[in-house]
């Protein structure tokens, strides 16, 4: 993660400079604002990232599951939706002890993502559920927004597709634009093992749903996603 920093900082510096030089009426200008914006939020990514990283040796740094969604979540309650927390066994393995897990800051921030796109598609209502049993974990996160368009939902996690709308609209759904952020989220949670899958959620219910499966010996290894190969 570290050593993109250098080409981040000249690909900003270098859309800066032409962005000086690019008359306001010209048809590459609003390419190169495109360019410089996607180049910041990018830094922006791996701020997080690497000031997240380098907690191998604290006390803190393999906690419950419970306690790592509570470290997610705690920080976007108060927007006006409420989260509502699920966190037990698979009913058939009652007796399956709760899992640990490293504070893998690519899954801090992938998790945190696709926390983030659910809050702003809910109309009020969030639920992040949390199974496990020997063999495996899984996560859902689902609102009760609109849900993804039938345009979008197959190549979501792409670097340029996103449920989003360009107009600005939160609760619209259907229109492309840059996906970057939730490209990144899906990659990190991909490269520490997890398995995602988006979906609509089955009628009367409406909203998004996310699900996220990772075997349990992969969340029990969990590494630095930012220094994998």
């Amino acid at each position: 993660a570290h050593e993109l920093g250098t080409p981040l900082g000249t690909i900003t510096v270098v859309a800066k400079e032409l962005l000086r030089e690019v008359p306001e009426d010209s048809p590459l200008r609003e390419d190169i604002e495109l360019l410089r914006s996607q180049s910041l939020r990018c830094r922006e990514i791996l701020a997080t990232l690497t000031g997240s990283s380098g907690e191998e040796d604290s006390p803190f740094a393999r906690v419950p599951l419970t306690h790592l969604l509570e470290e997610i979540i705690d920080p976007r309650r108060g927007t006006g939706v409420d989260i509502h927390v699920d966190a037990a066994p698979e009913a058939a393995a009652q007796d399956s002890s709760e899992p640990d897990a490293a504070r893998n800051p690519g899954v801090l921030y992938g998790l945190g993502n696709l926390l983030d796109n659910a809050l702003d598609f809910a109309h009020s209502r969030v639920d992040v559920i949390a199974r496990w049993d020997e063999q495996m974990v899984s996560l859902k996160v689902q609102d009760d927004g609109p849900g993804f368009s039938e345009a979008v939902i197959e190549r979501l996690g792409e670097p340029y597709v996103t449920s989003r709308p360009v107009s600005g609209d939160r609760r619209a759904t259907g229109e492309e634009g840059l996906g970057l952020g939730f490209f990144i989220a899906k990659t990190l949670l991909e490269r520490s093992g997890a398995r995602l899958e988006f979906s609509n959620r089955k009628p009367p219910d409406s909203g998004a749903l996310v699900e996220v499966s990772w075997p349990r010996d992969a969340l029990d290894g969990w590494e630095d996603a930012g220094e994998r190969d």
